[in-house]
C-alpha cells in the first residue's frame, strides 16, 4: 500500500458526529482527499443492541481502493473496539483507537462516582484495558495522558502516538479574529461543562480577588455540568456582583460569546486528569483571538508557551490566575500580542487540515506496509 494514495478511514462506533473531537478530524481528512466511511450507531444504544446493527452494515471494502484501510474507533467508544478488531481481523485492517480519556480516570478519578476501590471502578479499568489491548495503535490527546495509558494498562512505548485535538475552523473561523475588542467592561469568559478538572471554585475564587481591586471586571461563566451548583454556591456566599453564570448556549453560539470577551479562562481543576489534558476550550479561544489564561500543567507546556502564545497560573491557583486576569486588562498591547500569537498558532498546527497530516504520519510510520 502506498501513503501516495488516499488512505481509507473507516468510523466504527456510537459515537456523536458532532463532538468536536472526531469532527476535527473527519473534516480535515476530507479536505486532504482521504476517504471518510462510517459505521455509526445511536449513543443510545446500549453495546449488546448496537453491535448487531454495526456489525450488519454495508462492508467497507465494496470499491476496492489503492491507499491503506484502517478501522477509526473515535472518543469514548471503548466498548465498541471488539466489534472493530473482529472486522478488521475478517478484512485484515489496523484498528485505530482514539479514547480522548479513559473510563477509569474520567468516572473513578475526576467525576469520583465511585471510590477507586469498588466493583465500578474495577469494572471500568478492564474496559480500558480491553479496548487498549485490542487496538492496534491507541491516541492521545497528549504526551502526558499517552504517558498515563503507558503506565497504567502496561501499553508499549510504540502502541501510543500524540495527536492534539485541534479545533474546527469552520466554527471558529471569524475572519477578523484577532481584531482586539475594545469595551467599556472588561470581560473574563470560561465555557464549559463544569467537570471536576475545570475548576471553577478557582475561577469564583478569583473573581472574588479581582473584585477586591477592581470592580470594572465582569467574569462570565457558561455552561451546565457537576460543579455548577458548588460554584453558584461559593458566588452567593461571597457575595460576588462581578459573576454572571449565564446557563447553556448552543455550540454555534459560542464563536460570537467568545469573541465578545477579553480574556478566556481554561481549566483550573487540581485533579490528576487535568494536568493531562488540553481542553478544545482553549484551542477554540485562541482561534478566536483571545488571550487565554489557565493552569499551568505538563500538557498545556507541550505546545504553548507562558508569556508568549498563552498566560499559565501556578498555585496558588486562584491568586495567579487573579493577578493574570488584572495583569491583562492593565497592558492592553501586551495582551493583543499573546492573543494575536495564539491564533497564529493554532490556525497553522491545529486545524482540521493540521491535524489530518499529523494522524497520517502517524499512521505512515507505525504502519508503513498497511
Amino acid at each position: 500500500m502506498d501513503y501516495k494514495e488516499p488512505v481509507r478511514f473507516t468510523f466504527v462506533g456510537a459515537y456523536d458526529p458532532l463532538y468536536p473531537r472526531n469532527a476535527v478530524i473527519r473534516k480535515g481528512l476530507g479536505r486532504a482527499g482521504h476517504e471518510v466511511r462510517e459505521r455509526r450507531a445511536s449513543v443510545r444504544l446500549k453495546f449488546w443492541a448496537r453491535y448487531p446493527l454495526l456489525a450488519a452494515k454495508k462492508p467497507v471494502r465494496d470499491g476496492g481502493g489503492a491507499g491503506p484501510d484502517f478501522l477509526f474507533v473515535p472518543e469514548f467508544c471503548q466498548k465498541d473496539v471488539p466489534l472493530a478488531k473482529f472486522l478488521g481481523l475478517l478484512s485484515a485492517r489496523k484498528v485505530v483507537f482514539d479514547p480522548l480519556a479513559a473510563r477509569f480516570e474520567t468516572k473513578i478519578g475526576d467525576w469520583r462516582r465511585k471510590p477507586a476501590d469498588s466493583p465500578a471502578a474495577w469494572w471500568n479499568k478492564k474496559i480500558d484495558a480491553m479496548a487498549f489491548r485490542l487496538s492496534d495503535l491507541v491516541l492521545a490527546d497528549t504526551a502526558a495522558h499517552g504517558d498515563y495509558y503507558r503506565r497504567t494498562y502496561g501499553l508499549s512505548p510504540d502502541k501510543v502516538a500524540v495527536l492534539p485535538v485541534g479545533f474546527d475552523d469552520d466554527v471558529f473561523g471569524r475572519k477578523d479574529a484577532g481584531h482586539f475588542k475594545v469595551s467599556p467592561i472588561f470581560s473574563v469568559l470560561f465555557f464549559g461543562s463544569f467537570l471536576p478538572l475545570h475548576g471553577a471554585e478557582v475561577i469564583v475564587e478569583a473573581a472574588r480577588l479581582v473584585a477586591s481591586r477592581d470592580d470594572g471586571i465582569r467574569f462570565l461563566l457558561l455552561g451546565d455540568g457537576q460543579t455548577l451548583p458548588a460554584a453558584k454556591a461559593a458566588a452567593a456566599s461571597a457575595g460576588l456582583g462581578n459573576i454572571e453564570f449565564l446557563g447553556r448556549k448552543r455550540y454555534r453560539e459560542l464563536p460570537s460569546i467568545i469573541g465578545e470577551a477579553d480574556v478566556c479562562l481554561g481549566i483550573f481543576g487540581r485533579t490528576e486528569k487535568a494536568r493531562r489534558v488540553v481542553p478544545h476550550k482553549i484551542y477554540q479561544s485562541m482561534a478566536m483571538g483571545q488571550a487565554v489564561v489557565t493552569a499551568r500543567t505538563p500538557a498545556v507546556e507541550e505546545f504553548f508557551a507562558d508569556g508568549e502564545n498563552i498566560v499559565l497560573c501556578g498555585e496558588p491557583m486562584a491568586e495567579t490566575a487573579a493577578e493574570a486576569v488584572l495583569a491583562l486588562k492593565g497592558d492592553p498591547s501586551r495582551r493583543e500580542r499573546i492573543a494575536r500569537a495564539g491564533r497564529e498558532l493554532v490556525r497553522r498546527e491545529f486545524s482540521p487540515e493540521a491535524i489530518a497530516s499529523r494522524l497520517v504520519d502517524i499512521l505512515r510510520r507505525n504502519f508503513p506496509a498497511a
